[in-house]
């Protein structure tokens, strides 16, 4: 493909869509719809109601279960669907979901739902302790699935209008789109030591997958082994893809030497990016500091940094052009392309797109911009910062 800039009336569809099949080795699909939920006022309305909606099936896959009335909600919710006799597997991650609310989980357990823990503390697993699944799947009757970056907590409930309001980018999926997330479900549940299948198995509603128009969507699903995954590549190929702009969006940005390498050079050779961090507000001082490290080559290479200040920016995004949007469970991080279970879904869809480049610019919007003379201008505390996140980084 030619990496040269030009018109962005000239990108076509088919060239980025067969650059990721023939790299990444997976189709995309056809005949999908998608639905943006923007923050968690719109988002877990939309999964509670599919929740209280479903016939047969709920699949739930989370790294993130804390406290909170939504936590409560969505607990609810779950056991209601349960004791009606739908079947519900609820797959929690030993670590992220470990202060779940005991109340919510005795009322799960009590009405019926299956539960297991992916990758409990085990002395003599030691060595898996740092790996964990950060997926976040929900799929309901085999025919609605969500995916995206929103936990269950209070931090995620509102419209990012404070600082207790996390913002977030969520997707109400359907088509066969969603046997792709089941299948990254699956694979954690069956690691988990669940039975995978039943005798009640069924695939995607046929007339769904049948459709030939809608959103082309490819899934991804990725496990990290040898410090290195898909997500890596999938992360690093858009780069060296991307003709005339890549607008990132990311709540943890701490890209390992390469991908910097990679960024600059699309910065070079005349791609405008952009990238979109949390700014005061993070759950993370560590990768922050990190992520600083980051800043110097960067935006002498011309790529432009912006930190959101409202609340913590959770988001995931990456835009390509004005083609290819790419979302899940991964963060622009070595933890997301090196240690962790992940999904992300690249999408094809022009409504789709555009509605998440007008996100994109209502953020920015509300972002402070890090520009070259303040950064040369950063005291000497915050270059120690720096030298310390340096020395302990990854640099593969």
């Amino acid at each position: 493909m030619n990496t040269s800039n030009s018109s962005s009336s000239s990108h076509d569809p088919r060239d980025y869509r067969r650059a990721l099949e023939g790299t990444l080795g997976i189709p995309f699909t056809a005949g999908n719809r998608i639905e943006r939920l923007v923050n968690g006022l719109r988002i877990f309305p939309a999964m509670i109601e599919t929740v209280a909606a479903a016939q047969s099936s709920i699949d739930f896959l989370t790294f993130i279960y804390w406290q909170g009335e939504v936590a409560e909600r969505f607990g609810h919710a779950l056991a209601e669907r349960a004791r009606a006799g739908v079947r519900v597997r609820i797959l929690l991650d030993s670590f992220g979901a470990h202060s779940m609310p005991k109340d919510v989980l005795a009322e799960l357990e009590q009405a019926g739902a299956q539960i297991a823990w992916f990758r409990p503390a085990v002395r003599w697993r030691f060595w898996q302790a740092d790996n964990r699944t950060h997926r976040k799947i929900l799929v309901v009757d085999n025919r609605i699935g969500f995916t995206g970056g929103v936990g269950i907590a209070a931090e995620w409930d509102g419209d990012a209008r404070e600082p207790n309001e996390w913002r977030e980018t969520h997707f109400r999926l359907t088509g066969p789109v969603v046997d792709g997330l089941r299948g990254a479900f699956l694979s954690n549940w069956v690691e988990a030591g669940e039975r995978g299948f039943d005798d009640s198995w069924t695939f995607s509603d046929p007339e769904i997958t049948e459709e030939k128009n809608g959103a082309l969507i490819q899934v991804l699903r990725t496990s990290a082994a040898v410090n290195y995954s898909d997500i890596a590549t999938l992360f690093r190929l858009v780069i060296s893809l991307a003709r005339h702009r890549l607008r990132i969006t990311t709540g943890y940005f701490v890209p390992d030497t390469a991908t910097i390498d990679m960024l600059c050079n699309a910065a070079r050779r005349g791609v405008e990016i952009e990238v979109l961090m949390p700014g005061p507000y993070t759950d993370s001082r560590v990768a922050r500091a990190a992520a600083d490290d980051a800043y110097q080559p960067l935006l002498e290479a011309g790529v432009k940094l912006y930190r959101y200040q409202p609340t913590m920016l959770h988001a995931k995004i990456v835009l390509v052009d004005d083609v290819v949007a790419i979302s899940g469970s991964a963060n622009f991080n070595h933890r997301s392309m090196g240690k962790d279970d992940e999904i992300a879904i690249a999408m094809i869809d022009p409504p789709t797109f555009a509605a998440l480049d007008t996100d994109f610019d209502d953020d920015r919007a509300r972002c402070h911009q890090v520009t070259l003379e303040n950064w040369q201008k950063r005291g000497v505390f915050q270059r120690i910062k720096e030298y310390l996140s340096r020395i302990l980084k990854p640099q593969a």
